[in-house]
């Protein structure tokens, strides 16, 4: 063996070099959540419970720290980058492993553009004489452009990325709690309290926050570039989902105290400038645009990253087309046309509404949610590939965490449910026409 050779860094069969350590995993996972995402759904999800946003983030943070730790036990077992879908594949084999690969496709493929169109309405909002066509097409281009090079040029632009969320989200709390002077002790309970809301309410508010957490999902998507994936992404996999949902809570919690009247929102989507405005006049307004949008961009990035990696396994183990989705640049060593092909799709932002696009999210995710965690009883308990049966572990958290996540999925929206279904009827036909009405063998996954 040369020097040259070995100082290179060791490739998964497939080519995917292993950068990442448990920081820029976890880094990755944040990222993808978007720290701010609070902010996001905050008007629409503060009237649905009606203020009790701040309870609605403990409960679905509870269901996905459960998950998370499904996962965990899933990526020791299998390392692979194809996330639900490999999970699924290796534990009920390759025809419901499509399903859950191609269920959580649609979260996966929406996100990105959720982002685009994010930076498109706040950027918009800012330089009115700008189309908002232009912002989506620009951030679209340099995200692409930066994953196409590689994963280590995104883990250093995100780090720059998260810097500038948390250093407003720190100031916007400091600010909030000097404006509770005058404050009655009850309004510091009332937002993790029932009173003038219901179960149903606040469980159909916690549904569509679950869409703000698919960031610890999207590090087991990234097992082929982490060192030691065994040991790095399950700790990632729990500590990134613990970490943005505290600052969720937070960010939410403060944003009741400073601007408790969530019936006087001047814009209900754009609640949050009421928040910060009240919280910390224009100049205030100005830095939540920017870091805002900062964090849309690293979340495109990262979401980007991720489902691109998704369809390079499905291409690999020819679910989808070889030779467009299974196929890594000689150059970059990235899946070049995966990438080229997510970046079309979120060319969609131009002509959808964020309502309908972020309305489905939560479909995808919370079905794949519940796949791993029954995966995780069979996989342990049934099989017992990961040795002496434990029974909370392997039996009882993730009978927990699949009636968690199928009690969310059950609160979602009619929308949200047809359109899933649709998606979930594609795929079957796909699959079908694929394996010639089921007559071949579906492709089995490709070990790595």
């Amino acid at each position: 063996m040369t020097t040259e050779t070995a100082a290179r860094p060791p490739q998964t069969e497939a080519g995917f070099k292993r950068l990442l350590g448990t920081p820029s995993l976890l880094m990755f996972g944040i990222a993808y959540m978007v720290p701010l995402a609070a902010f996001t759904t905050y008007g629409i999800v503060v009237q649905l419970t009606e203020g009790k946003l701040p309870l609605a983030y403990l409960i679905t943070l509870v269901a996905i720290l459960v998950t998370a730790s499904s996962y965990g036990k899933m990526v020791r077992i299998y390392p692979n980058a194809g996330s639900s879908y490999a999970y699924a594949t290796r534990s009920f084999g390759a025809k419901f492993g499509f399903v859950a690969g191609w269920s959580t496709l649609i979260d996966y493929l929406l996100l990105p553009m959720v982002c685009y169109l994010l930076i498109g309405i706040y950027m918009g909002a800012a330089f009115p004489a700008i189309p908002v066509w232009i912002w989506i097409v620009i951030s679209l281009v340099a995200t692409t452009a930066m994953n196409i090079i590689g994963i280590k040029v995104v883990n250093g632009a995100n780090f720059a990325l998260l810097a500038v969320q948390f250093v407003f989200i720190a100031i916007f709390l400091v600010l909030a709690l000097t404006r509770t002077e005058g404050l009655a002790p009850d309004a510091f309970i009332e937002p993790f309290t029932l009173e003038g809301s219901s179960i149903g309410q606040v469980v159909g508010g916690a549904a569509i926050l679950c869409f703000s957490f698919l960031g610890f999902d999207a590090i087991s998507t990234l097992a082929e570039d982490a060192k030691n994936p065994k040991v790095t992404v399950p700790r990632a996999i729990i500590l990134a989902p613990l970490i943005a949902g505290t600052v969720f809570i937070a960010v939410s919690y403060a944003g009741h105290l400073v601007f408790p009247e969530w019936q006087n929102f001047t814009d209900v989507d754009a609640a949050a400038l009421d928040v910060i405005g009240a919280a910390g006049g224009k100049a205030m307004t100005a830095f939540f645009t920017a870091a805002y949008v900062a964090g849309c961009f690293a979340a495109a990035l990262i979401s980007q990253a991720s489902v691109a990696r998704i369809l390079f396994s499905m291409g690999r183990d020819r679910m989808l087309p070889q030779k467009v989705f299974g196929r890594l640049s000689a150059r970059f060593g990235s899946p070049v046309w995966s990438l080229l092909i997510v970046g079309a799709v979120s060319l969609l932002a131009i002509v959808l509404s964020l309502d309908f696009v972020s309305s489905v999210i939560s479909f995808g995710a919370l079905v794949a949610f519940t796949i791993v965690n029954i995966a995780v009883i069979k996989t342990y308990a049934i099989d017992r590939k990961g040795g002496a049966v434990k029974v909370v572990s392997h039996i009882v958290v993730p009978l927990l965490g699949g009636a968690l996540t199928l009690w969310l999925w059950t609160s979602l929206s009619g929308l949200a449910f047809v359109t899933g279904l649709i998606w979930m009827g594609i795929g079957f036909l796909w699959i079908a026409w694929n394996t010639r009405m089921f007559t071949r063998p579906v492709p089995e996954l490709r070990d790595v």
